[in-house]
Order: C-alpha cells, then sequence, then structure tokens
C-alpha cells in the first residue's frame, strides 16, 4: 500500500475568514422561554395535540375529545396538555366538568420569530 502526500490549503488569510460566530447572545430569560417550548414539542404526543386542537372548528378542543385520536389515557392527555399550557402555547378554559383547550393565537409565530432573532445574531 502506498499513502500519497496531498497539498496543504493556503493558510495566508484566515484571520479574515474567521471572525466570531455569535456577535449577540440570546438572552437568558428568552433563551430559558424557548427552551420551555421546544422541550414541550420535544414528544410526539404532545405535537399530536397540539396539532389536534390547532385544527379544530372554533380552534379549540374538549380534552374528552383528545384522548382517543393519541390513543392515550385521559389522565396522560391532561398531563400533556399542563405542559403545553405551562409552556404558554395552549390555554385552558374550565366549562363545568370539562377542560377545553385553545391554541394561544401567536405562541408559534412568536417561537419561530423569536429563533430567527436568535439565528441572525450568528
Amino acid at each position: 500500500m502506498t499513502t500519497t502526500d496531498l497539498p496543504l490549503a493556503p493558510t495566508a488569510d484566515v484571520a479574515g475568514c474567521c471572525g466570531p460566530a455569535v456577535t449577540q447572545a440570546v438572552d437568558p430569560e428568552a433563551a430559558r422561554e424557548l427552551a420551555r417550548a421546544f422541550k414541550a414539542l420535544a414528544d410526539p404526543a404532545r405535537v399530536q395535540l397540539l396539532a389536534i386542537v390547532a385544527s379544530q372548528d372554533g380552534g379549540e378542543a374538549c380534552v374528552c375529545d383528545l384522548t382517543a385520536p393519541v390513543g392515550l389515557s385521559q389522565p396522560t392527555v391532561s398531563h400533556h396538555l399542563k405542559i403545553l399550557v405551562d409552556a404558554g402555547l395552549l390555554t385552558r378554559e374550565q366549562r363545568g366538568r370539562w377542560a377545553y383547550y385553545s391554541l394561544v393565537p401567536s405562541a408559534l409565530t412568536q417561537l419561530a420569530a423569536s429563533l430567527g432573532e436568535a439565528t441572525r445574531a450568528e
């Protein structure tokens, strides 16, 4: 087996091409809020629940209607919905015995915008 020496790339202007990757860091509080929202969306069941609520006529869904589509028990669905509410993605309204969930109107848009602001800081 023979080896071949390969020429090295020119290194004359290394300082000119390698500036800092990030010029401005994301505000720590904004980073915490983004992380909480993304953590809430890191579970497939929660993504499904969010999509189901968002697609309902009237933009809301009763917890009683959300168990069958995701194939989970009511306590488990309620747990996932609480995480989505705590992350600011859904709102919850109690009506008698049942809880109704609605998508926070600008939550996903704000999430995308915040992420875009973080990447523009690079």
